[in-house]
């Protein structure tokens, strides 16, 4: 599935290659160095991803959802919970003790997530918006991930419209960091 289209063709896009990489890490022994290198890459789509829909899919859901508060308050808290957990795994090397508790977590709450994103939020978004507006929305996400983060930051806002202001110095940040440190790539 390529990345494009409206914002659901694009978030679920982003599910599939995050579960992909969870299927590789789990396809590897216990201490190996490269679960570390697919940790650190997972962070990084996770981040981006959580950072778009927390600056206009979940604005979006406030605005066309019935509930739409209620349910977009229930999401950031799932991306704060996975936030902290990819704090803790950042500071963990594949053979430290506690890496595969905080991977297997990580799996967890993400995949829950998900399951209820495709399952309710989206399809309701769906009914609720315009395909020009998706189509705007998907426009916009696609936008943020290019600037955004690829760190967890727990503390940082997760609403517009200090998000919106802080994100994109944040993530030229991390991007150097990561360029420095050749984090998420292939030796």
């Amino acid at each position: 599935m390529a990345h494009g289209g409206d914002v659901i063709n694009e978030l679920t896009t982003d599910h599939r290659e995050v579960e992909r990489l969870f299927a590789l890490i789990e396809g590897l022994p216990s201490g190996d160095p490269e679960r570390k290198r697919l940790a650190d890459q997972v962070t990084m789509e996770l981040v981006r991803h959580s950072v778009a829909e927390e600056e206009y899919l979940y604005p979006a859901v406030r605005e066309h959802l019935s509930g739409g508060d209620a349910l977009a308050d229930k999401e950031l808290e799932d991306h704060a919970s996975a936030e902290r957990t990819m704090k803790e795994l950042e500071g963990c090397e594949a053979d430290d003790t506690r890496f595969d508790t905080l991977v297997t977590e990580l799996m967890v709450e993400i995949r829950e997530h998900v399951a209820d994103e495709e399952a309710n939020l989206l399809p309701r978004l769906r009914e609720a918006c315009s395909q020009e507006k998706l189509e705007e929305l998907g426009d916009k996400v696609r936008q943020a991930k290019k600037t955004a983060p690829t760190r967890p930051h727990p503390a940082a806002p997760d609403k517009p419209p200090a998000n919106k202001l802080l994100a994109p110095g944040t993530g030229m940040v991390d991007r150097l960091r990561d360029a420095l440190t050749g984090r998420g790539k292939r030796d």
